[in-house]
């Protein structure tokens, strides 16, 4: 009975699958280039007294201030006398 068994087993062939290059059907698309303009912008660093800097971005054709760290507001409360640190808001009761 094994002898009729072995003969009709069979065993299928396998074929190997190989990888196949898909194509995009679509392009990706470019990469957005936010820096075209970069080179307009130039950054200043101006020292304020002992170990405190203004970092300033201008507009190299306008002069224009852009941005400014630490701002206005805080460079005020700075100099102003009666401001100390870490008491900006008064929370005893």
């Amino acid at each position: 009975m094994t002898d009729n068994v072995a003969r009709s087993v069979s065993v299928p062939q396998i074929s190997p699958v190989l990888p196949v290059a898909v194509q995009p059907t679509t392009p990706a698309p470019a990469a957005k280039n936010d820096n075209h303009d970069a080179s307009r912008f130039r950054l200043t660093i101006e020292a304020m007294g002992d170990n405190r800097f203004v970092y300033k971005v201008r507009d190299r054709v306008t002069g224009e201030v852009i941005r400014q760290l630490p701002r206005e507001d805080v460079e005020k409360l700075n100099s102003d006398p009666t401001y100390r640190g870490g008491r900006l808001v008064n929370t005893a009761v």
